[in-house]
């Protein structure tokens, strides 16, 4: 039995068989000198290749409905398979330049791309990305490069991994996970968020825990106190089997407070929202007694996409269309009805990469502080106009309001107002209904927004607080990155006195004003954020009774004189 420290990122307990992630292997096309005589031979496999998709894609497409949007997409593909003349430049400039066909492929298809995005005509630029998906999986079958596929991870494990992305993470909503451990991550870092969100324990910054436990031995995540046991004899499995069911028996007590308003023990009422990434997770919210959506965060609904689509062989374009997005957000304000939902656009970049085409990719030195969230839907605003279409075709099905990322200046809110205007007159123009009053809001999650909230405040129809950016922008801490992931402090003075004066300012203004960061679930920092003024407060939906329960024993008094000490 060895036992393994490392730092809380969600609580609970899991006991499972270890499922060690490999490494992800880097891709490297090779650009080789051939023989002359050589020269059928690298033909020869190029066609072999195309022939091997081309008979992966049938097979996929027997397993389709007829109405199916991928049937379409893989249909196009089985044409670009068989034609002759990308097929024969291919071959000539085999022959020409004496080259193997990986490099030959990469450069034609690199070529053939460039010139349908450069066409002119919207759908031609789109069959770019077809043919460079389509040809990706011919250059795997040369290379004999063969990705991990993460819908492999079985029932009841535990992932352990050197780290996680995001997209992959995802998983984590589609399978019984018992636990995850990690090298890389934070407390606060996304996919420790996704765990939350399922119900999974996780610990993170375990050092080399990929080469300290063998796949398939029986492993303890102990999200409680940032342990992983590794290979825990029978009276260690018995303690935290005991464990959980006393855990499973507290989450019994905590259902009585399901469909009871929350209010401190003195009566004053507090609203509690929940933190989704999914329309699947909307129905979970609402299970758990949530009184609205506080956060959707839309990225993730993205990701689900791209995973899947990228799985599937299928095009990327489809997560970005506006028909996606409009069923998407559809459905959660039907499952919300009359309460309200806040969809936040686009935040990807930085920590949240895209794994897409569709997006600007450049290689940023401080992605944090780079191309990301509001201005990266301001730098591609063909993307964030969809967006806003389906957002505001969905507003008609229940209470939407919008909300932006990342604001650090009143000019990129005043350009939004704009964007949207035009939106609405193109809607109006092709007699769609939508509702023009959707309120439209910021998160303040930077130094910027908080500072000058007062300036903000006019400018934007409600506030919520982005504690984890801005705690990690206040006190430069990477949240991600677990050499530092001890010194992340969300109590750090300058972060409460932000967070202070922003809600100051945000009932001068008159305006409401939430928490959607992880202090919100938290039952400390809640207790905080409560005794310094916030009535709204948005979570991970599992997190809603248990910060119920402790609202409701306390008084606004003392939450107020527990936060008061903490400000001075």
């Amino acid at each position: 039995m060895n036992i393994i420290f490392g730092l809380q990122a969600a609580e609970g307990i899991g006991i499972g068989k270890a499922f060690v992630l490999p490494e992800e292997k880097e891709r490297i096309i090779p650009q080789n000198t051939i023989a002359p005589e050589d020269v059928d031979f690298e033909k020869e496999r190029f066609y072999s290749a195309t022939l091997t998709v081309h008979s992966q894609i049938e097979s996929q497409l027997k397993n389709l409905e007829a109405n199916d949007l991928k049937r379409v997409i893989f249909e196009t593909y089985l044409l670009m398979l068989t034609d002759p003349v990308f097929i024969k430049d291919v071959n000539d400039y085999i022959e020409e330049n004496h080259v193997n066909a990986e490099y030959a492929l990469k450069v034609k298809t690199e070529s053939y791309a460039e010139k349908l995005r450069n066409s002119g005509n919207d759908y031609l630029a789109e069959r770019s990305h077809d043919i460079e998906d389509v040809f990706d999986r011919v250059q795997n079958v040369l290379l004999n490069y063969h990705t991990f596929d993460i819908e492999a991870v079985p029932d009841d494990c535990v992932i352990v991994a050197r780290t996680m992305k995001t997209s992959d993470a995802i998983i984590m909503g589609k399978r019984r996970i018992a636990g995850l451990a990690l090298t890389e991550g934070g407390s606060s870092s996304h996919v420790a968020i996704l765990a939350k969100s399922y119900g999974i324990p996780a610990v993170v910054g375990l050092e080399n825990i990929t080469t300290a436990i063998q796949d398939g031995v029986d492993v303890i995540v102990d999200g409680e106190q940032g342990e992983v046991i590794e290979s825990p004899d029978p009276a260690t499995i018995s303690e935290y089997k005991t464990k959980i069911k006393t855990a499973e028996k507290q989450r019994q007590r905590l259902k009585a407070f399901l469909g009871k308003a929350t209010v401190t023990e003195d009566g004053t009422e507090f609203k509690l929202f929940a933190n989704i990434g999914s329309p699947e997770e909307a129905q979970l919210a609402l299970d758990e007694g949530a009184d609205g959506i506080g956060l959707f965060r839309t990225e993730f609904l993205y990701m689900n996409a791209l995973h899947q689509l990228n799985d599937e062989g299928g095009s990327l374009s489809g997560p970005w269309s506006e028909e996606f997005q409009f069923e998407a957000y559809k459905q959660v304000l039907q499952i919300m009805g009359d309460k309200p939902v806040t969809i936040r656009t686009l935040d990807a970049g930085g920590d949240k990469l895209l794994d897409s085409k569709e997006l600007p990719n450049f290689n940023e030195k401080n992605p944090l502080m780079g191309l990301r969230a509001i201005r990266l839907s301001l730098f591609s605003p063909k993307i964030f106009r969809t967006q806003l279409r389906a957002l505001y075709r969905a507003s008609i099905y229940g209470n939407l309001r919008i909300m932006l990322p990342l604001i650090t200046d009143v000019s990129q809110v005043d350009t939004v107002r704009g964007i949207a205007k035009g939106v609405q007159l193109a809607l109006r123009s092709d007699g769609i209904k939508f509702n023009p009053d959707v309120p439209i809001g910021i998160m303040v999650e930077n130094a910027a927004a908080a500072i000058c909230s007062d300036c903000l405040a006019p400018h934007s129809d409600f506030f919520s607080l982005g504690t984890n950016d801005l705690t990690q922008y206040t006190i430069g801490i990477d949240r991600e990155n677990p050499a530092v992931a001890p010194n992340y402090n969300e109590f750090h003075l300058a972060v409460l006195r932000m967070i202070d004066q922003t809600i100051k300012n945000a009932k001068k203004a008159n305006i409401p004003i939430s928490a959607c960061g992880e202090m919100a679930g938290r039952k400390e920092s809640a207790i905080i954020l409560a005794g310094m003024g916030l009535r709204h407060l948005s979570m991970s939906p599992k997190q809603i009774p248990v910060i119920k329960e402790m609202l409701s024993q306390f008084t606004i008094q003392e939450l107020e004189n527990i936060s008061s000490n903490s400000l001075f």
